[in-house]
């Protein structure tokens, strides 16, 4: 982790008008979401997939980097310019951000899935293919013992 830190990856930048991206994956990932002037979610619906909880207030929500920002620092991110950084870090194109509880986002941290894996098993399979996908898009590496997991992880995906 040496040099690592996450004001190297520039992140909630402005993406239209007063948004920023985490009121923009707010808006995306809810439901019935209003905003009010500056852009801030002051009301709507929203699921967190990853232990299964609702949620009607987004100050109870995290915007989670679906690839952690330090793990992509030991998986490749250390060599790539600070503008690289700030595309991965406010990414909408591909699965890399997603609006989740708190609590779940907290506990996972900055850890992989051989590491850390959504409670709700039931999004295993969504879960992998999204981390290998946005693993292959930014050509970071996997460790052994990642790919081993993620491997168990899609094998969910048939049942």
């Amino acid at each position: 982790m040496a040099g690592y830190s996450r004001a190297k990856f520039p992140h909630w930048i402005k993406q239209m008008g007063t948004c920023d991206t985490r009121e923009v994956v707010l808006s995306r990932d809810g439901q019935d979401v209003k905003t009010d002037d500056q852009c801030r979610s002051v009301s709507g619906r929203w699921h967190s997939a990853y232990d299964g909880k609702d949620f009607t207030v987004a100050g109870q929500l995290d915007i989670d980097h679906m690839v952690p920002l330090a793990n992509a620092w030991r998986s490749g991110a250390d060599s790539w310019s600070t503008d690289q950084r700030k595309r991965f870090a406010n990414d909408l194109t591909n699965p890399q951000l997603f609006a989740v509880s708190a609590a779940s986002n907290r506990a996972k941290g900055d850890q992989s899935p051989d590491q850390w894996r959504p409670p709700l098993g039931a999004y295993w399979c969504s879960y992998s293919r999204a981390w290998t996908h946005v693993k292959h898009v930014y050509k970071l590496s996997v460790t052994q013992s990642e790919q081993d997991t993620l491997a168990a992880m899609l094998d969910t995906c048939d049942r």
